[in-house]
């Protein structure tokens, strides 16, 4: 019996690969890196053919590395950065332009002038989703207006649009599945989250043909099988879901009221809210958690554009950290009597601000400020960011009736979940305790378990959530004061920051 999953985790930065066996165990691990093109201020790309070819690589490496054939793997799962963009051409299988992604601000003015046409309102009715250019719908838009005959082309259905699962899926199938699932679709700003279709009232808004667009299928459940070359053999596809929805999924946060946050290039926080979508009052998203058997799921997400991407801003871009993981000690030994404030608006600020037009911003610097205020304060930030999502979660969640759980346990992951400095000050800063499971590759587990679910290896969701464990548990030690008067620092240098982008 076959009895591994492989689980691709294609991201913003690199493709990782990881084989779990039956009990969730991790037997190979591959990565690799790929370039970031940045073409013009608040432009992001990436090389389609580098997200595939990487992620192939990463995963002949894992599977060599866990000493196992493909005759060994069940069923591949795969999740991916969301919202990026693939147009490519249906005969050969080529993109048409660089990938987009989700990070890239080119389309700003399109969703200003959708909102000023008093639009966001309906769009947001069907997609949980405000207008904002880190969705795809516009980016698509973009792409057809920009590479030349893209338009008609599309028109003539000889093009097809995808997320990266999409692309991924058409290359590991050898262009025989064009498909994706309802957490990617939802992501799109094209995919009524209530009727789980997508929306021909969106598609024309946003002047996207129809016969771009892949399949919707539930998360779990077949999405073909790759190709025998690519492997030793194939191996069939049955798990797909956006990384952030992976990533809940992997934190086993199935039950209405519990709530993630990942921690990489940005950070991302989910709050289960059931079968029924909740529409937020404090410019939250609604999405669509995962799908299984038919039957959807939601959440409240809040997006934070810069979490790690601010450490590596420190390391890479000022030289000020000489490595990812010294921050924390370097926050540590930072100074106590230095308030250094960093707005990370790099490329606009995300929940619950939502301005795309937002820059950077360093708060109370002084001669004496010097490497260890500056990590400090990145670090901080990023908990900062987090405590405004998580009060504007619990203010759309309270307003649920017969709805309790408000001061929801959080669970976290991501690269700076390994920071022990960071999760305490974290939960400082949110005011409730943070738990860091053992697991710490909760996205690609969260693959894992949707694949692994459709092909029998693993248990129904509930049984699954059993197999969850504890690492480590971080609870509140800031006095209310101190921490109420720590966010009001903060809030005004957001609003300092934001101010210096009006008229």
């Amino acid at each position: 019996m076959s009895r591994f999953i492989l689980a691709l985790d294609q991201g913003t930065t690199s493709s990782r690969a990881l084989v779990f066996d039956e009990h969730t165990g991790i037997r190979g691990v591959g990565q690799y890196e790929f370039p970031q093109h940045f073409p013009a201020s608040g432009w992001v790309e990436h090389e389609a053919e580098d997200l595939w070819t990487t992620t192939i690589r990463a995963a002949r490496d894992a599977i060599a590395r866990a000493g196992v054939a493909s005759r060994d793997i069940a069923a591949i799962g795969i999740t991916n950065q969301r919202e990026t963009v693939v147009v490519w051409d249906r005969a050969t299988g080529e993109a048409i332009h660089r990938a987009i992604v989700w990070q890239d601000r080119r389309t700003a003015d399109v969703c200003q002038a959708l909102r000023e046409a008093g639009r966001e309102a309906d769009v947001a009715a069907r997609t949980g989703l405000l207008l904002d250019p880190y969705f795809s719908a516009a980016k698509i838009a973009w792409i057809l207006d920009h590479v030349p005959g893209a338009r008609a082309r599309a028109e003539r259905g000889e093009l097809a649009f995808g997320t990266v699962d999409s692309w991924l899926l058409w290359k590991l199938t050898g262009g025989a599945v064009h498909a994706t699932d309802a957490t990617n679709a939802s992501r799109t700003q094209l995919y009524n989250i209530v009727e789980g279709r997508w929306d021909e009232t969106l598609l024309e808004l946003f002047r996207v043909p129809a016969s771009l667009l892949p399949q919707v299928r539930d998360s779990s459940g077949d999405f073909g099988q790759s190709l025998g070359g690519l492997f030793t053999g194939p191996i069939p596809i049955r798990g797909v879901a956006g990384d952030q929805q992976a990533a809940m999924i992997g934190q086993a946060c199935f039950q209405p009221g519990t709530m993630k946050a990942t921690y990489g290039t940005g950070c991302f926080a989910l709050l289960n809210t059931g079968d029924k979508p909740v529409a937020s009052k404090n410019r939250l998203l609604t999405t669509v958690a995962y799908q299984i058997d038919g039957k959807r799921a939601y959440a409240l997400e809040g997006s934070i554009f810069v979490a790690g991407a601010a450490v590596q801003w420190l390391r890479d871009g000022l030289k000020t950290l000489p490595a990812a993981d010294q921050s924390g000690a370097m926050a540590a030994a930072a100074d106590p009597g230095q308030e250094v404030i960093l707005v990370p608006a790099f490329v606009g600020l995300g929940a619950p601000h939502w301005n795309p037009d937002a820059r950077g911003a360093l708060f109370g610097l002084t001669r004496a400020t010097g490497p260890n205020e500056l990590a400090r304060a990145a670090l901080e930030s990023v908990c900062f960011q987090t405590a405004d999502l998580l009060d504007a979660m619990r203010a759309d969640w309270t307003g649920q009736a017969g709805e309790a759980g408000t001061e929801t346990v959080l669970r976290v992951d991501g690269g700076m979940a390994a920071s022990d400095w960071t999760l305490q000050r974290l939960s400082d800063l949110v005011s409730a305790p943070v738990d860091r499971p053992e697991v710490t590759e909760t996205t690609a587990l969260g693959a894992a378990y949707l694949a692994g679910l459709a092909v029998g290896l693993y248990p129904e969701p509930a049984q699954f959530a059993d197999r969850w464990r504890l690492d480590r548990r971080f609870t509140p030690t800031l006095p209310d004061g101190e921490r109420e008067g720590r966010l009001k620092r903060w809030r005004k240098a957001v609003q300092a920051t934001l101010s210096l982008t009006e008229e």
